[in-house]
């Protein structure tokens, strides 16, 4: 019997496969549990609507990512912090701070998308790289200045 998975089944398939498994299985566990349903026609039309339908919002998600990367690199982001005399800061500018500042100028970002190995310690500009989504990667500028 032919089915669509309407959920991932571990060892069967994923959500949006069609397979062949056996009526016994399909009927009495897959249909019972609103794991899969029967693979008719009309089914199988509603699943590529939605395959198409996924694949032009991912396509969409992508385009925004691209286009706040462009943005976001010609941003400069000045965060103050107090520091000593050699240029070295009392503390750190963490990736919080940076998503804070940048909320300021009206750009929402996670700070979890910002690719920092260590905090900021000195003064001046630095490049911090951001994932906006799997495929794109934007680089912002932060220009840490002595309060």
């Amino acid at each position: 019997m032919k089915v669509i998975f309407l959920k991932d089944v571990k060892g069967q398939g994923k959500k949006g496969e069609v397979k062949e498994v056996s009526e016994g299985y399909a009927n009495n566990f897959l249909i019972k549990q609103n794991l899969a349903a029967p693979a008719s026609e009309g089914a199988m039309k509603v699943l590529e609507q939605q395959k198409k339908a996924e694949d032009k919002r991912k396509a969409q998600e992508k385009a925004d990512a691209q286009e706040l990367g462009r943005k976001l690199e010609t941003m400069t982001i000045q965060v103050k912090a107090k520091s000593g005399a050699d240029g070295r800061l009392f503390g750190a500018v963490s990736n919080k701070q940076v998503a804070e500042a940048l909320e300021k100028q009206g750009v929402k970002l996670d700070k979890r998308k910002m690719v920092m190995d260590e905090p900021i310690r000195t003064l001046g500009v630095t490049e911090i790289v951001v994932k906006l989504h799997p495929e794109v990667t934007g680089k912002l500028k932060v220009h840490v200045v002595e309060e």
